[in-house]
């Protein structure tokens, strides 16, 4: 066994391992999953990034661009669409699940070393890769510059009317979808009262749960700041509650409860689905000195819902947190409006250039913007300040330094993904591959 392979087990055990004993049918499946290639590997294994990057010196930040409000697993199925709390469809930055308090370089390093897996996996020349990378991190900075050269953080948004190509796509699928259409597939009515479906991936809740389930719920409408809770309270009222599994790699093994509630109206199809989610102890955490930070939440609930009101403008207004038997939930709607970049379709270097301008664009605003009701005092300064500081007079290097790293560390992740495949086969790693 190499080094490198003790490495990725021994991240591994300690990030996943309290999951692992919890759910281990939920594991083998993320776990072949991330076996499937490299880049899923990687979505899969922030730990081990953050492993890496943080036993490294870091001369691109001082001492406040190396702490700010961060996404914490940026890659380029990070971005999608929603309906923001102004009824407007946008395209961001979403999932913000591992978001914490970090470098800024960690998030366009993350995304870097990502594009450079895709390019890979389409077979990109080299030339053409380090050219994407180059052009996402040109497209931060003039966003950054936009904003520091602005009193108004909430100026940009990408949406119907100021994109193109793939991402005015996507866009456009989300308009066409109904809310009808998500409760059609989630739900029935019978008797005038609309309920959830049981299929597998939902469980129905013993009265005991159910009792402690709905007490947590109650608490987290509290949670919602008051600028965004609905005036009309039946909207809250709650129809039926089930337990909910399934999720993504990040996800793996956290346990969730879907909600229906009562929604805008009586009507039955302005019923609202809320998922609650278990919140997973971020993976920058383990390897940073986190206790101050730590102490400003309640749990990691908290956290993901703070962490997210300081990373989105006008996120949504239905976002708040929970607790459960002392662990922390985070709560949002599923929402029928959350379309995903379609890469497969992208496979050309001048259509991956416009749409990588738009990520950087994106990833700028995560960074120099955030809601109108985000109250955290963490992040006291004025981000886009720092980062023009800390790259006064060396923007080129920096980029041609973000080039470097996404190409070398997607080599690192390649070699990565094979060993840990092989010890994922061999019985190695975490739980058993048979």
């Amino acid at each position: 066994m190499t080094k490198r392979t003790d490495r990725i087990i021994e991240v591994f055990k300690d990030a996943f391992d309290p999951l692992m004993q919890a759910d281990p049918v939920a594991f083998r499946t993320k776990y072949r999953k991330m076996a499937a290639d490299p880049h899923s590997f990687y979505r899969g294994s922030a730990c081990l990034y953050y492993a890496d990057v943080t036993s490294t010196g870091d001369p691109w930040v001082d001492e406040r661009s190396g702490a700010i409000w961060i996404h914490g697993d940026l890659h380029v199925e990070n971005f999608g669409t929603y309906l923001n709390s102004d009824g407007r469809l946008v395209f961001d930055v979403n999932d913000f699940d591992e978001a914490y308090i970090g470098h800024f370089t960690w998030d366009l390093q993350r995304f870097a070393a990502s594009l450079a897996l895709l390019g890979w996996q389409k077979a990109l020349p080299e030339g053409d890769i380090r050219s994407l990378i180059a052009r996402y991190v040109r497209a931060y900075l003039r966003q950054v510059d936009e904003y520091a050269g602005s009193d108004d953080d909430d100026d940009f948004a990408l949406h119907l009317d100021n994109t193109g190509g793939p991402v005015q796509e996507a866009l456009v699928n989300a308009r066409k979808i109904r809310r009808a259409d998500l409760l059609d597939e989630m739900t029935y009515v019978d008797a005038g009262v609309r309920m959830f479906s049981h299929d597998p991936s939902v469980r129905p809740l013993p009265k005991r749960e159910r009792a402690k389930v709905e007490k947590a719920f109650a608490a987290y409408v509290e949670t919602i700041p008051r600028s965004k809770r609905f005036d009309r309270e039946l909207f809250y009222e709650l129809r039926d509650v089930v337990g909910k599994s399934g999720f993504g790699i990040g996800s793996a093994g956290l346990p969730a409860y879907n909600f229906l509630v009562e929604g805008y109206s009586q009507a039955l199809d302005n019923d609202v689905v809320l998922s609650m989610k278990q919140a997973n102890v971020p993976a920058l955490s383990r390897f940073s000195d986190s206790r101050a930070v730590d102490r400003y939440f309640e749990h990691e609930g908290h956290r993901t819902a703070v962490s997210q009101r300081a990373l989105q403008v006008h996120t949504d207004p239905l976002l708040g947190h929970a607790e459960l038997d002392g662990v922390g939930y985070v709560v949002a709607e599923v929402s029928p409006y959350e379309v995903d970049l379609a890469w497969e379709n992208i496979t050309e270097p001048d259509e991956m250039a416009a749409v990588v301008d738009l990520l950087g664009r994106a990833t700028a605003k995560i960074h120099c913007a955030s809601d109108e009701d985000s109250d955290q005092d963490l992040v006291d300064f004025q981000v886009e300040e720092a980062i023009v500081s800390t790259l006064q007079n060396r923007r080129r290097a920096f980029t041609d330094h973000v080039v470097d790293f996404g190409l070398s560390y997607a080599d690192r992740v390649r070699r990565d993904h094979a060993l840990f495949v092989e010890a994922f086969r061999s019985g190695q790693i975490g739980v058993d591959a048979t």
